[in-house]
């Protein structure tokens, strides 16, 4: 009977989790079909059209070269184990071999059965211990922790530039179009569509079709959605990071910590890179190298 109510228990965990890693997954997705679907409103409504071939060069460059790094620091985000505690270490013989002396405290979890470190928190998601566990983010599909906070910073910056920068070029379009194209007698053809007067023989110009004016306001919405909620995010991580303190950390009020806090310059080194700051910090593809110098005053 107690091993029918384990196996229950275990077959309805293990869908709980898979519903919850395939909604991740979808929201990863969609992620990347938003930016796909701003890439084709301005490459085809906003730069397509552009007279002034360099400047259009230059945005789609631009553009594409902070789009690329998005993608990359969220699959790195994704990708990288986030500093997860290797499950059923809580063994009797496992604590035995590590030799404690009286008194000295020893942290478990209950809930995947290992030795838990400090400042290491359970994800109900991933259903294990992650160090130094900031959160669970279900657009990455994966916790963020010690080893890919770096990554996730990166990915909130990325996507918000890319976001003020969409809105930047949508405003200006709509500015050319109200000030110069939506007039007769034009010669361009950027805002709307043309046609030759058969009286006079000159090329008239038409409203922008009405296509190209609902995925421009999708676009805005797009734009200002993500660039509020990666800008509040960026920042709320580097506070964290500036503080040394999780979001977990921060939500459950934990102040009377029994770790020594670094320096603050020394925080930021910890995640981005500990020879200093380089152009380095602002790469998904390089890894802060062994973080040998942070300091513990817990022992197992």
């Amino acid at each position: 009977m107690k091993d029918d109510q384990n196996m229950r228990h275990k077959i309805q965990h293990n869908e709980t989790w898979f519903v919850k890693d395939v909604c991740g997954i979808i929201c990863a997705l969609f992620s990347y079909i938003l930016i796909i679907f701003a890439q084709y409103v301005l490459i085809t409504v906003i730069w397509s059209p552009e007279e002034n071939t360099i400047l259009k060069m230059i945005n789609i460059v631009v553009f594409e070269f902070f789009v690329f790094l998005a993608f990359a620091a969220h699959l790195r985000t994704m990708f990288t184990d986030p500093g997860s505690v290797p499950k059923g270490t809580a063994t009797k013989e496992a604590i035995e071999q590590l030799g404690l002396i009286d008194g000295q405290v020893l942290y478990k979890c209950t809930k995947c059965s290992c030795i838990k470190p400090e400042r290491a928190h359970h994800c109900s998601v991933c259903q294990r211990c992650i160090s130094k566990m900031d959160h669970h983010c279900p657009w990455v599909n994966n916790c963020v922790g010690e080893n890919n906070q770096k990554f996730f910073v990166l990915f909130t910056f990325y996507i918000a530039i890319i976001s003020i920068h969409a809105l930047v070029m949508v405003f200006n379009h709509f500015m050319k179009c109200l000030d110069n194209e939506w007039k007769l007698d034009s010669n361009s053809t950027l805002c709307g569509t043309t046609y030759k007067d058969p009286k006079t023989g000159f090329v008239m110009s038409s409203s922008p079709a009405p296509i190209n004016i609902i995925l421009l306001i999708c676009v805005v919405f797009e734009g200002l959605l993500f660039a509020i909620f990666t800008l509040i995010m960026f920042a709320v991580q580097m506070q964290a990071i500036w503080n040394d303190e999780t979001s977990i950390e921060q939500l459950k009020k934990e102040t009377n910590k029994r770790w020594s806090r670094r320096q603050r310059w020394r925080n930021m080194r910890a995640v981005f890179g500990l020879k200093g700051f380089s152009m380095a910090w602002f790469s998904p593809f390089t890894r802060v190298e062994s973080k040998a110098y942070v300091e513990s005053n817990y022992t197992v």
